[in-house]
């Protein structure tokens, strides 16, 4: 498979490696100095771009590439609120009212890990049992690197939806802060940067007898770069606007 990447920071790096690995060709690579080669027969040549940038650039670097007619794979986050509305009606099969592009290919994950994949699937399954049981009350914590942008990290804001989408008592998700009330209605996520960590997301519910949690630990980044690779060899043969979710059947 020809594989173009757009970005070429550590995760660039280390999905080239497992993708050369894999017996896949590296066709192009676009980083902030030479995005004019998105215009490029070898970027054209591609059957999927690999796509891990800043929230800010994310939604045009997708635009970019299909307008070359190339399937992108993303790992961005915090474009979802502002372009969510847009990448929908893109990979949309159909034309949609008031966009102009349609039947494009995203696979778009706020994390490709494996391991987060089937903590998805548990999280969600918890979530359904602890519907029925009240006296639990969860709240999330993730830890990331002192350089990620975004807080709450695109995995936790993902896992807080899925949590809110099963327990009635819960109307949606608050970003913790200090001082800040807590509303009981809500699933509070808090976020600490240190270090160099590349990721732990730790869900608890806790009552007045006990606590349950349930926890997701990186020991690297290699886990997402392997599972954006295999989320761009799914990509090559499939359409439309696809996660996980299309990929792994829990």
């Amino acid at each position: 498979m020809k594989i173009a990447l757009i970005g070429y920071g550590k995760m660039g790096h280390m999905i080239e490696e497992i993708a050369l690995s894999r017996g896949h060709e590296i066709v192009s690579i676009i980083d902030i100095d030479n995005r004019e080669d998105f215009d490029s027969d070898a970027f054209r040549s591609a059957d999927v771009a690999i796509e891990f940038t800043a929230p800010q650039a994310a939604y045009d670097n997708y635009l970019r590439a299909w307008q070359q007619g190339v399937k992108v794979v993303s790992g961005s986050t915090g474009w979802m609120a502002e372009h969510g509305d847009d990448v929908r009606k893109a990979t949309s099969p159909a034309p949609s009212e008031g966009s102009e592009l349609y039947g494009k290919t995203l696979f778009w994950a706020s994390n490709f890990s494996v391991g987060v994949a089937i903590f998805s699937a548990v999280n969600k399954y918890l979530a359904k049992i602890m519907n029925r049981f009240p006296q639990y009350d969860p709240h999330m914590e993730e830890t990331h690197h002192i350089h990620k942008l975004d807080a709450p990290s695109g995995t936790a804001i993902t896992l807080a939806e899925q949590i809110v989408d099963s327990l009635d008592r819960k109307s949606g998700w608050v970003k913790g802060e200090e001082n800040r009330p807590y509303d009981p209605a809500t699933v509070r996520v808090d976020s600490l940067r240190r270090g160099e960590v590349p990721g732990i997301h730790t869900i608890r519910y806790d009552s007045d007898a006990d606590c349950i949690t349930i926890s997701h630990d990186a020991h690297s980044r290699r886990g997402f770069a392997l599972g954006a690779v295999l989320a761009a060899e799914f990509t090559k043969d499939h359409e439309g606007l696809l996660t996980i979710d299309d990929m792994f059947k829990f």
